[in-house]
């Protein structure tokens, strides 16, 4: 089937552009967001995916403030031509790679929002992820990220407004695609393989420019995939600096797998002590608010047609062994030497952890006796 896209010199394969190269149920496309005031008076995260070989478009929009977080979700057919709607939920591309537009319609929710996105960025590639197990390819996707700010307003169902100002309200943003589990999983013959996840994210915010983590490690530390960038802020024409390994001090909070406080070690390219950056918490943001292991409204899940709920948290009073409790981003004000910043570490640890001291699948850190 043709579409639009069809008209533009963007083919990978001799199919049109509505046929993937894949036939994998796990093949997706998709948007994230987040945004916060730099003091932590709020925090916003947003996403939309499309999933092409399961016929699903889902989105969401999702805001803490005054200690709840408020979710909005929509689930629909996924339309051929791609459009990034689904139910109150959209996305316009006003720029590429430079200013995106999310909105929420007025609906039964009580949230609308009309926000825009404007990079302080250019994008930055990052390693591409791969995971085999059992000889079968289950991950295998590229992503960009970028910095940017908010500005526009959100309602909430509290009656609260929330005015965001570009000189206060910070962003990042991603676009991933290829092949990630998303929904209900195919049935195989294969026995039960391991497969723990320790993940740190941490995108940073300072005035003249913007820092970068992504790391992967196995169960026993080894790493198997990091980047650490110091990144330009427009209009600053200089290239994005790729540092070398960067060493993680973390201490949990007891029961939890959350920070309780943090620091990053950077390198240089030639192994030298490049800066260190320390972490303060403001506030969490538990990643179920926009789809992540959400036990209903989970990635590429089915719901029909058109489905729209709405949720409503404390995100500090969960169950700490609940996994769709474990992936969280966590606000925090940020300093290296004598800049001070905002931003998050994203954290997703599932089973064990040595280097951390983390134990079980989702068991809480505890201290040693």
């Amino acid at each position: 089937m043709l579409t639009p896209f069809d008209d533009y010199p963007i083919h990978q394969t001799s199919a049109p552009i509505a046929q993937t190269v894949s036939a994998d149920p796990n093949h997706y496309d998709r948007y994230w967001f987040n945004g916060y005031d730099r003091d932590g008076a709020f925090f916003l995260g947003a996403a939309m995916g499309h999933y092409p070989n399961r016929g699903v478009i889902d989105a969401a929009f999702s805001v803490v403030h005054a200690g709840v977080e408020h979710s909005v979700f929509a689930s629909g057919e996924m339309p051929v031509d791609r459009a990034t709607r689904v139910g109150p939920l959209r996305i316009e591309i006003i720029e590429p790679l430079r200013t995106l537009r999310y909105v929420v319609d007025d609906h039964d929710s009580g949230i609308t929002a009309d926000v825009t996105f404007r990079a302080r960025t250019r994008p930055i590639e990052e390693p591409r992820q791969q995971i085999v197990r059992n000889n079968v390819m289950i991950m295998d996707y590229t992503r960009l990220t970028q910095w940017g700010t908010w500005e526009g307003r959100i309602t909430l169902p509290s009656g609260a407004t929330l005015d965001l100002d570009p000189s206060r309200t910070f962003a990042t943003r991603d676009r991933s695609w290829g092949v990630r589990g998303v929904g209900q999983q195919v049935a195989t013959n294969f026995g039960h393989t391991p497969g723990g996840v320790f993940w740190l994210w941490a995108p940073l915010h300072f005035d003249d420019c913007c820092t970068h983590l992504a790391l992967m490690e196995h169960a026993d530390g080894d790493r198997w995939l990091e980047q650490a960038l110091v990144v330009p802020v427009l209009p600053d024409p200089a290239e994005t600096e790729h540092l070398g390994r960067t060493e993680y001090d973390l201490e949990w909070m007891p029961g939890r797998r959350e920070i309780a406080r943090a620091a990053l070690h950077l390198r240089g390219r030639d192994g030298g002590d490049r800066d260190t950056i320390e972490f303060e918490r403001l506030l969490t943001f538990r990643m179920r608010g926009i789809g992540y292991l959400h036990p209903t409204w989970g990635h590429g899940t089915n719901h029909g047609p058109l489905a729209v709920a709405t949720e409503a948290i404390d995100p500090d009073a969960v169950d700490p062994g609940d996994p769709s409790s474990v992936h969280v981003q966590t606000l925090c004000r940020v300093r290296m030497g004598e800049r001070t910043g905002v931003g998050v570490l994203e954290q997703l640890a599932i089973g064990p952890h040595e280097p951390t001291g983390l134990t079980g699948a989702f068991d809480g850190w505890m201290p040693s006796s």
